[in-house]
């Protein structure tokens, strides 16, 4: 199984990137901040604390 991460501040092109990689190598693209704001939209536990981290403008810590 190949695992890639892509890193880079807002408006890098990590999105981009990952879509030319699910395009032509056939991925699967996981949005970490995809996946936050359908928990907050949710508003399951992890939502709620993560809209609280996302509110103060902190990051969402990974632990």
């Amino acid at each position: 199984m190949l695992n890639l991460v892509l890193f880079g501040p807002p408006g890098a092109g990590k999105g981009t990137q990952a879509q030319y990689l699910v395009d032509h190598y056939n991925l699967i693209h996981l949005s970490t901040g995809d996946l936050l704001r359908r928990e907050i939209a949710a508003q399951t536990d992890l939502g709620i604390e993560a809209k609280e981290y996302i509110d103060r403008g902190e990051l969402v810590p990974d632990s």
